[in-house]
């Protein structure tokens, strides 16, 4: 067995199966575990997805919001551990992989049209 082959092997056991398919530009709600000292509590990042990298356990996407009229961006593992779930709120429609064409718009420019199925 090559090391390849037992890489995979040990990547696609920590593939966690309850993320949901993502893609640039949905809403979304992340809800990460914060460890403050002893105590653990659970943060929630809410924004709209700006970039999706890597595949497989690799996999990343950042998440832009603004708060305090600033602009705040926080990338995420996909199956990382910290992560207790990511919720979708919305698809919008978008016609580019990487939107970081958002970092300069502000208010009403900012939006984004929701994408209907």
């Amino acid at each position: 067995m090559s090391v390849a082959t037992l890489v995979r092997a040990v990547e696609e056991a920590q593939l966690r199966d309850d993320r949901p398919e993502l893609q640039p530009g949905d809403s979304v709600r992340v809800h990460v575990k914060v460890v403050e000292g002893t105590r653990e509590r659970i943060q929630v990042f809410e924004g709209t997805v700006i970039r999706l990298r890597g595949d497989a356990l690799r996999r990343a996407f950042t998440v832009r919001r603004i708060a305090n009229n600033v602009g705040v961006e926080r990338s995420f593992l996909l199956h990382s551990p910290q992560l207790d779930k990511i919720e979708v709120v919305r698809h919008n429609i978008v016609r580019r992989k990487n939107l970081y064409y958002m970092r300069g718009l502000r208010g009403k420019a900012a939006r984004l049209k929701e994408r209907r199925d």
